[in-house]
């Protein structure tokens, strides 16, 4: 569930990044593919398998991209899934790790569900979060408090690593294999 859901994040944050320096104007067409692969390095540490020029348009091959479909609510969606899982254990008095949690049966998880659910798209999301979980903001914590079984192993299994980028102000060079036409 961690490889689904938490290597989504930095993809579905990239998207409308792209998306939104481009329509601001600070990525102008002849830098479009160069952007996204800085983008895709900076975020996902990835580069391009084989040599990628201007002349490609990879963004293109994300459906979002040439139908211009927001990308956002799905990084939200991947944040919000986890905070209102832990509202609903919370309602359900479950003890123990997050994970662990099964709120079948629970009325009053249920009662949270319906609050949610109820609303449809009339309201705005803020508004619906702030009704049923008490509160308008998004708050990753219940991620990392659903992970953190396997994030307390990863860090384990890579004591005296050097993980990630080398500092936090480093600026990913041009991919490797990227040909500036």
């Amino acid at each position: 569930m961690a490889l689904d859901k938490i290597s989504f994040l930095p993809f579905g944050y990239l998207i409308d990044q792209w998306r939104w320096s481009v329509f601001s104007g600070h990525t102008p067409p002849e830098r479009y593919n160069s952007e996204w692969w800085h983008l895709r390095t900076k975020y996902q540490g990835i580069c391009p398998p084989i040599k990628r020029t201007e002349e490609h348009f990879d963004p293109g091959a994300k459906f979002h991209i040439p139908s211009n479909k927001p990308y956002i609510s799905y990084f939200v969606s991947q944040i919000l899934q986890f905070q209102i899982h832990e509202k609903l254990c919370q309602a359900a008095n479950h003890v123990g790790p997050l994970h662990t949690c099964d709120i079948y049966r629970s009325r009053e998880a249920g009662a949270i569900l319906q609050t949610l659910l109820k609303s449809g798209s009339s309201k705005p999301w803020t508004e619906v979060l702030q009704s049923a979980l008490g509160t308008n903001k998004m708050d990753a914590g219940a991620l990392m408090r659903y992970f953190d079984p396997i994030i307390k192993w990863l860090q384990q299994q890579n004591e005296n690593e050097t993980l990630g980028w080398p500092d936090i102000n480093w600026v990913p060079p041009v991919p490797e294999g990227y040909v500036k036409s």
